[in-house]
């Protein structure tokens, strides 16, 4: 019966002392009392005339507790042997116990700044956008937002995956220096998993953003986790939550999983309709990147009473800063470059390309037009195009296929890879295909394709090698065909593919005429949807080739080449054209970064001179 209760005791006090620090310290306060009690008790039944001479049984008490905690306490006493004994022993002893509360405490500390380290503590936000992963692009991402909120007087940014917490801290710090007032908060988990969802306080968040990895299991992730925020019970209601889909057919799935407040992009739609686009316009992705990122000029919805009533094609010279695209009718439908005839209605809201929302503004009157240098709206006439297709991967049939809706009847495309590729799609109606063996890092093989013999060349990433060599061995094909191009004196465009962003700023000495990197263009759409899911359906619409696209066009086709004129001329000649301008290229700056000659939304009254290696954007019809 002894040895039962011995035992029960002993689980007691283990199961005591496993519940962590407080326990412990615990332990040693009701030891350190139980020793200066001890002592007590013996100084005053050993010791009367100590003490007495110390203030009695309180005054003794005191004593020992003063040097239980500090031992140099007891160098100045005085007394019979005893009473020095007694009072050494519970210095001893004191030394022991605050030695242990000492380690105690440490370790302790240690413990909380370890899970501290390992992120795994609730956020207490409000207002803040919540990024579910991480990938290289985490870093554009963090970056776009950062700049959206130089306004704010306040911002949070949370992300949480599946790493290290200092580690993410740390990527983040040395790739986004400055962060302004917005402040960046990681967290370590799993957003597959329900229990680390709760850390970022997905309840008071503004969005959520699904960060795709660009991996061949990237959709999987994005679905499932679309899937537990869908399921997911939200007392407060649910934030907008944007995504995207590498896998076009993944699309529909995708936006089941995420619900009514779900936004989900085709990414892989994207890239094959940008790649087409540039390949027929090279500067295309220049176009995306800025009206795509907070960098720049960007797209903006605005309520415009005073214009209420007026034709589109009047309110295009009605403001002073910003160039309106389109509108926004009171049910959500988007009309990019509508007719200039079109009235604007009362609840219509004006689409405009500015730098700043607070730089949107209607002019006193309208910039004086330069009518002598208005170019004849002659017809834009494309002839059949012959264009050469280096490389192959999962986009390459797609690619074939709305190239053929571009492209005039009898234009021609010839792929170039070691091996003859499946390229059966759809039936095509404009293009005929060809089948030219080539290893394209190889400076003999490409010429022997005879390059100068095509108008326009794609260049495709390799999907069957890592991301990086992929870059790699993409930049020594455009050495090889950029050399090539001089040596014949025939220039021919050049448009590749590049999976990372900072390869693109290398191979600028490559001087290629558009670089698509698919993955940023992605990321800086998802942060745009993360602040005004109003922009979905007119980024979509914008990126739709059913309706009015962006457009590169000779700048000759609207005003005679030398002449000086003002953008607002630019603007009217378009206008003329049925078309709605937004800037122009400088041909001379094509290759200068950042901006590769673009000038979006420039001043209406700023005297302007362009020539016949100049460009103008423009929103416009398929041709």
């Amino acid at each position: 019966m002894r040895a039962r209760r011995r035992d029960r005791l002993r689980y007691w006090f283990e199961s005591t002392m496993d519940r962590g620090t407080p326990a412990l310290i615990g332990w040693l306060g009701l030891g350190s009392v139980a020793l200066i009690a001890v002592i007590t008790v013996g100084v005053v039944l050993l010791t009367n005339e100590d003490t007495e001479a110390n203030g009695g049984w309180a005054g003794v008490a005191w004593m020992s507790l003063l040097r239980t905690l500090d031992p140099g306490t007891m160098g100045g006493d005085d007394g019979s042997p005893l009473f020095l004994g007694l009072m050494l022993a519970v210095t001893v002893g004191g030394i022991f116990i605050v030695s242990a509360l000492i380690g105690v405490l440490t370790t302790g500390l240690n413990h909380r700044l370890q899970l501290l380290r390992k992120g795994r503590s609730r956020i207490i936000e409000r207002g803040h956008v919540v990024v579910l992963g991480w990938s290289e692009q985490i870093f554009t991402v963090v970056e776009e937002l950062v700049e959206a909120n130089q306004s704010e007087r306040r911002s949070c940014v949370v992300v949480l995956a599946d790493h290290d917490k200092v580690d993410m801290e740390e990527q983040i710090r040395t790739r986004v220096r400055e962060t302004g007032r917005t402040q960046i908060i990681c967290r370590s988990g799993n957003p597959l998993k329900q229990a680390d969802l709760e850390l970022v306080s997905p309840d008071t968040a503004r969005a959520v953003m699904v960060l795709p990895s660009f991996s061949s299991e990237s959709d999987t992730t994005v679905i499932k986790t679309l899937l537990i925020l869908n399921n997911r019970p939200w007392p407060a209601g649910r934030p907008p939550f944007v995504a995207a889909v590498m896998d076009s057919g993944n699309l529909a799935a995708a936006r089941l999983a995420a619900g009514a407040s779900g936004l989900v992009v085709d990414a892989d739609d994207l890239a094959v309709r940008l790649v087409v686009q540039s390949h027929r316009q090279s500067g295309l992705s220049a176009v995306c990147n800025e009206l795509l990122s907070f960098f720049g000029n960007e797209i903006y919805i605005r309520h415009e009473p005073a214009l209420t009533g007026s034709a589109y094609g009047e309110a295009l010279a009605r403001y002073d800063l910003g160039v309106p695209i389109g509108l926004r009718t009171k049910d959500g439908r988007v009309v990019l470059n509508p007719a200039g005839s079109t009235v604007i209605a009362a609840d219509d809201s004006m689409i405009l390309v500015a730098e700043d929302d607070v730089l949107i503004r209607l002019a006193d009157a309208p910039v004086r037009t330069v009518e002598s240098a208005i170019a004849d709206a002659t017809a834009w006439r494309r002839e059949p195009d012959r264009t050469l297709m280096i490389g192959w991967n999962s986009r390459a049939s797609k690619i074939i296929d709305l190239l053929d809706q571009f492209v005039q009847p009898g234009s021609h495309l010839d792929i170039a890879v070691p091996d003859r590729p499946d390229a059966a799609g759809s039936e095509l109606m404009n293009l005929t295909l060809g089948h030219r063996t080539c290893q394209p890092t190889s400076r003999a093989s490409l010429e022997a394709l005879n390059p100068g013999d095509y108008q326009h060349i794609l260049v495709l990433a390799d999907e069957s090698v890592d991301p990086e060599l992929a870059d790699n061995r993409t930049l020594v094909t455009l050495l090889h065909l950029r050399d090539i191009e001089e040596a014949l004196g025939d220039p021919y465009s050049i448009v590749s593919e590049m999976n990372n962003d900072s390869n693109r700023e290398v191979a600028q000495v490559t001087k290629a005429d558009d670089f698509i990197v698919s993955s940023k263009l992605i990321c800086l759409l998802l942060t745009q949807l993360v602040e005004n899911p109003q922009l979905h359906e007119v980024l979509t619409t914008l990126l739709d080739p059913a309706g009015s696209e962006i457009y590169l066009k000779p700048a000759d086709q609207y005003l005679q080449a030398g002449k000086e004129a003002n953008f607002a001329t630019v603007i009217e000649a378009a206008l003329r054209r049925g078309e709605t301008a937004i800037g122009y290229r400088h041909g001379r700056d094509r290759n200068t970064a950042p901006s590769y000659g673009i000038r979006l939304n420039p001043p209406k009254d700023t005297a302007l001179t362009l020539g016949h290696e100049d460009h103008i954007i423009v929103l416009a019809e398929n041709e």
